[in-house]
């Protein structure tokens, strides 16, 4: 049969009637799509394809924050040091200042959306943003709203989305593979992608002289992981069978800590906590990350999960723990509402006890 695709007629036609045409094709909805949409719509007519509902995808659980320098006594030279440190030597150093150069401005471009990050009172009467500190990061940088970051993010962008008039959203619309043909230069070009309406089961044809693919990772694909069940590397198969080139997609970051319980599906505990003084623990309560790295459970993600797993392969254990109970229940609270609730779900008190955890995939950091 060889590589020929064979579909019946009848499915042509099918597709023939739902062609919907577009001045550009957006295949994702989370953080990068929907932001993508907004700085496009002013120019342009554009189409956002959900695989499911717009807050089922990977951005909506985030919690942390976003790194940028925002404080007078931070500067791009620092941030850009600690990206390239923690690394390991394999950034791309124009990436990278490129990226945090820039990262103030997508901050504000954020505020003028209103995004809902989190103040703190000052000394002069007044407030500023409160900035938390995480791994690698060598000052408070990131920037958050309470320790539900990603829900507050994904709900500005959607809220914005919904109301611009250039922008078509469609959610539940799962791209099944990309539409290719040869220009007149014997060059193959995309235009558009082949999507199956999963509320009504039909496959139609969405057609734009601009396709992006914007539809995240394959994290899902590991036991334990942060992402939604929509995680499954969607996109990077599709861009594979159209003709673009995979790379580096052995760089799949864990997260040091997600909540080991075997009804806490996806349940990721902030790099925050440790960030904000909690520590890692061994069943017995030993703290052991300093024996690994000199920044402890300050030290980049890579660092912490690689010794995570160590420990418990060592011991031969199914978790760990990490423990900010001694700090006093007041701060807790109001620095992690969302975390101690999900924790309380499942009996875990954070202030009084530590929480077992395990790494899980996070990010994949590939390219296409």
């Amino acid at each position: 049969m060889g590589d020929k695709i064979h579909r019946p007629a009848h499915l042509y036609k099918q597709m023939q009637k739902k062609q919907k045409q577009y001045d550009v094709l957006i295949i994702g909805s989370g953080a990068a799509g929907l932001t993508l949409a907004l700085q496009l719509a002013p120019h342009a007519q554009v189409a956002v394809l959900s695989k499911s509902a717009l807050k089922d995808g990977s951005t909506f659980y985030a919690q942390g924050g976003i790194s940028a320098v925002l404080d007078k006594e931070d500067s791009f030279a620092s941030h850009a040091q600690d990206t390239l440190n923690a690394g390991a030597g394999l950034c791309n150093p124009e990436t990278v200042q490129y990226v945090v150069t820039h990262g103030p401005d997508s901050i504000h471009w954020l505020e003028s959306l209103q995004m809902p990050f989190t103040q703190c009172d000052d000394d002069n009467g007044g407030s500023h943003y409160h900035l938390t500190r995480e791994g690698g990061h060598s000052h408070r940088r990131v920037i958050h709203a309470d320790d539900a970051t990603g829900q507050a993010l994904a709900n500005t962008l959607e809220s914005q989305s919904r109301r611009h008039h250039n922008i078509t959203l469609f959610e539940h619309h799962n791209a099944v593979d990309l539409i290719t043909k040869r220009n007149n230069k014997g060059k193959k070009e995309c235009i558009g992608a082949y999507v199956l309406n999963r509320e009504r089961q039909q496959i139609e044809t969405f057609l734009a002289p601009i396709v992006i693919l914007a539809s995240g990772g394959a994290s899902k694909v590991y036991l334990y992981s942060s992402n939604p069940d929509g995680s499954t590397g969607d996109g990077i198969a599709m861009a594979w069978r159209a003709g673009c080139q995979v790379a580096n997609m052995e760089f799949m970051q864990f997260h040091p800590t997600c909540l080991y319980h075997p009804k806490a599906k996806s349940s990721l505990i902030s790099e925050a906590v440790r960030g904000e003084g909690g520590k890692l623990l061994l069943p017995d309560g030993t703290a052991f990350m300093h024996k690994f790295d000199p920044r402890a459970e300050l030290a980049p993600r890579d660092i912490v999960a690689r010794a995570i797993d160590h420990e418990m392969k060592r011991l031969g254990v199914d978790c760990l723990y990490l423990d900010i109970s001694h700090k006093p229940a007041n701060f807790i609270l109001k620095h992690f509402p969302n975390i101690y609730q999900k924790c309380q779900m499942f009996g875990i008190d954070m202030t009084q006890e530590p929480i077992p955890v395990v790494p899980a995939a996070h990010y994949t950091c590939g390219e296409w």
